[in-house]
């Protein structure tokens, strides 16, 4: 009995070893930065975010204006307090810099996305900031 209960305790311990099925994460490629003399203490970023299938963001903000451009795929996003939308590629999203990204994701568990971000942030300020 003792030998059961060993070994019960022992894939009890190997299982919880194992990480839960999470999400992939998005691939971010920096493309350019350029400070905007017009506008004074901003700068303009542009990124390009990959979603492998399945892939989705953890709730976040980005304290500046986005403007989102999907190149490949489909994507789900959705601010708080509005509806959840799925863009295809040609389509346009935007994010100001009160808003709070509550859902964005591949929308497909097989094929992978692709979409371009502009933003206008303050200088120096990180792109993404997690929100609890």
């Amino acid at each position: 009995m003792r030998e059961i209960a060993r070994a019960l305790l022992l894939v009890c311990l190997s299982l919880s070893a194992v990480p839960a099925l999470a999400s992939p994460e998005a691939i971010v490629t920096p493309l350019v930065a350029k400070d905007l003399p017009e506008l004074q203490g901003k700068e303009g970023v542009m990124i390009l975010v990959e979603y492998p299938p399945g892939a989705s963001d953890p709730i976040h903000r980005h304290n500046a204006d986005a403007f989102v451009y999907v190149l490949e795929g489909s994507i789900v996003m959705q601010l708080r307090g509005a509806a959840e939308v799925t863009l295809s590629p040609g389509q346009t999203y935007y994010e100001g810099p009160n808003d709070v990204h509550i859902v964005g994701r591949n929308a497909s568990n097989t094929r992978p996305a692709k979409f371009v971000v502009f933003l206008v942030k303050n200088k120096g300020a990180p792109i993404l900031e997690p929100v609890k």
